[in-house]
């Protein structure tokens, strides 16, 4: 296990592969074994890959404030100092991607090109806060596929709704089926400051993303509930290349990456 000391925190990262820096930046709630399913092995070979548990998951410390994507963005520089990573591309999923962005926008000479995978982007949060928001029916329908019942006044709560998706088992890799270990991701919620700090802007804002300066492509699934956050991009970043993948969702770039890795590639 290597852990990066990181201005007090903790950050646990694994590195693999040779080639081209490429950071790894997983979504909330997540941590880095979700690229070892099925992307380090398609990747290792043309990629000096280094993946990271953001603090909070995994193996990494979850101080108890401190989970903006500004915060985060403050660890991936971290990091890259304490591995010796002059520049990288970033490969970033959700709240990954968004992190990757503030990164890139805070930190551009450390920054190659940023591939981002759903990003959410804070800046848009009244919009996801909507009770029109066709993510929160599409939580509750998940959650109701595991016989978890989810009130329809519940439905806006992010707190309880994160509570309740501890108890799905474990859906991808070798261990699909099993109990998650979720006593952490109860812990992150109880102890630190992870949802109110999830929907803080951290000086990401609109006017900001508009002026990233880092080739950036953002990638959502044709069935994603983010795709407000894909046509915004589209219609107003420049900079920002969009692209849909037919009949996928929030997570189907990762579950079935071939399309997804062939944009990174063409891209990076």
């Amino acid at each position: 296990m290597t852990i990066a000391d990181v201005k007090g925190v903790g950050i646990h990262y694994l590195q693999v592969g040779k080639g081209p820096e490429l950071l790894l930046i997983h979504g909330l709630g997540g941590n880095l074994a979700v690229w070892f399913l099925h992307v380090v092995s398609r990747l290792r070979s043309d990629f000096r890959l280094t993946a990271l548990d953001l603090r909070g998951h995994g193996r990494s410390d979850a101080p108890p404030t401190g989970y903006t994507t500004a915060d985060m963005a403050e660890d991936v520089k971290g990091l890259l100092d304490v591995t010796g990573i002059e520049k990288t591309s970033i490969f970033g999923h959700s709240w990954g991607a968004d992190v990757a962005m503030h990164f890139a926008l805070l930190y551009p000479e450390r920054v190659d090109k940023v591939f981002a995978i759903e990003p959410n982007i804070a800046a848009l949060i009244d919009w996801r806060k909507s009770k029109n928001w066709e993510g929160w029916a599409y939580w509750a329908k998940r959650l109701e596929e595991f016989g978890i019942h989810v009130p329809r006044d519940k439905w806006h709560d992010i707190d309880y709704m994160l509570r309740q998706t501890v108890h799905i088992p474990i859906v991808y890799g070798p261990c699909k089926g099993r109990p998650r270990q979720n006593n952490s991701i109860l812990r992150l919620l109880d102890k630190t400051t992870i949802v109110k700090d999830y929907e803080k802007v951290a000086g990401m804002t609109i006017d900001k993303v508009k002026k990233i300066k880092r080739p950036t492509l953002a990638l959502y699934g044709q069935k994603s509930h983010f795709l407000v956050t894909y046509k915004y991009l589209r219609d107003h970043v420049p900079r920002v290349k969009t692209a849909l993948l037919p009949d996928d969702d929030h997570y189907g770039p990762l579950e079935n990456p071939e399309m997804a890795l062939g944009y990174l590639r063409e891209f990076l």
